[in-house]
């Protein structure tokens, strides 16, 4: 196999007065954080990175028609990005998921929090879906698939880059094999339970591992419960549900092909007497059945992001103050609610202030249960707040 090597042509100098940011461990360098430059450098290439006084930051690739110019692969002059790199930091990855007990189905790549940004690599058994979610990444795509096929020993590899934020990069949108073909729906485990995932038409990658510690974590409040899940798509709480003891189940979502979806899960682990699910807008839905004084014992929120810019916070903070609103009214008294946010836009304190604002007008008292993030497979760096997005938390509304 040719083995690439990208050597850095260019150095890149910080200005004087930015903040600390970059020194301190985060890898994006916006353009307005740069200042004098000495060589040339392709969109794409490996770049150096200096601080204004010429001491070393890092190395990273480069795009001059992103906001962000950088980002950085490795804070070690010494380092040398090529084949060997990528495979030595995905078998890193692979190492530290197996350690923490995530074998069969886990992220296995996490972009920043893997020190390789905008890369996505999930694993489901012996399947992997990639995301090179920048120019920079995605030129080593061949290296990537190819320290997969090294370390795992697998052929069955599928890109869904069919993302929009590929536009910013100027790359297109594509999806497809990058060995040879196979099927794509296949079954899952998680927790004792089976799932049907269509990989090349699912949405993200397919399935959504970044629950699947949560999923567990709802195990005593259902038992013998009346459990509604909105926002179901293919009913991955809801088999939980009834999983562990729950009287019965119902799972809305707006798209018919996630409630056929679920309808088959639930089919597949033997639920169809406790679990049910209409595809309807669960938004409009609820708001009725409030309306009607229907009750549940627990009801299950996990809506998509409310928005996916900064420019648009108030309409996610609306959103998702209105739905838990409309949650809460539907529980009964000392039952639980159970809900999540999986946009980075709105930060764990800013969620629970929505939840607690919706309870003020909700005019219901809340007990917290659990509160939660991401499964661990989906590691967060501290000095990277993007790594952390997920906001999990149950609470018992009395």
């Amino acid at each position: 196999m040719h083995k690439a090597i990208y050597f850095c042509t260019m150095k890149c100098f910080l200005r004087k007065k930015i903040g600390d940011r970059v020194a301190n461990g985060h890898p994006w360098i916006f353009g307005n954080e740069l200042g004098d430059v000495d060589g040339t450098a392709q969109p794409g290439d490996i770049v150096e990175v200096y601080t204004y006084n010429g001491s070393f930051v890092g190395k990273g690739y480069i795009n001059p028609a992103s906001q962000i110019r950088i980002r950085l692969l490795t804070r070690q002059k010494d380092d040398v990005i090529d084949e060997a790199f990528f495979l030595r930091r995905i078998r890193e990855a692979w190492e530290y998921r197996q350690s923490i007990g995530y074998v069969e189905n886990c992220r296995l790549i996490f972009g920043e929090a893997d020190q390789l940004p905008a890369l996505i690599i999930d694993k489901f058994n012996d399947h992997f879906v990639i995301q090179t979610l920048a120019l920079g990444m995605d030129r080593w795509k061949g290296a990537i698939v190819a320290a997969l096929r090294q370390i795992f020993n697998t052929t069955r590899i599928y890109e869904r880059n069919d993302v929009p934020v590929r536009t910013l990069e100027g790359l297109p949108q594509q999806k497809g094999f990058l060995c040879e073909p196979f099927d794509t729906n296949i079954i899952l485990k998680e927790n004792g339970l089976k799932f049907h995932v269509d990989i090349e038409n699912g949405q993200k990658t397919g399935y959504f591992l970044d629950q699947q510690d949560n999923r567990r974590a709802i195990q005593h409040i259902v038992k013998d419960a009346d459990v509604l899940e909105a926002f179901c798509y293919t009913g991955t709480f809801s088999m939980h549900a009834a999983h562990y003891g729950a009287k019965s189940v119902l799972g809305l979502d707006i798209s018919e092909n996630a409630v056929s979806t679920a309808r088959r899960n639930a089919e597949l682990n033997g639920f169809t007497d406790r679990c049910s699910f209409e595809a309807v807008n669960a938004f409009d839905v609820l708001k009725q059945w409030v309306k009607d004084g229907k009750r549940y014992d627990v009801v299950m929120l996990d809506p998509p992001a409310f928005t996916k810019s900064r420019e648009n916070i108030q309409k996610a903070i609306t959103g998702y103050k209105e739905i838990n609103l409309r949650g809460m009214k539907l529980v009964k008294p000392g039952g639980f609610l159970v809900t999540a946010s999986c946009t980075n836009l709105v930060p764990p304190e800013m969620f629970l202030e929505i939840i607690g604002m919706a309870a003020k007008d909700a005019r219901r008292e809340l007990r917290q249960v659990t509160w939660q993030t991401q499964a661990s497979d989906h590691p967060i760096l501290w000095n990277v707040p993007s790594t952390q997005y997920l906001k999990f938390l149950i609470v018992q509304v009395l």
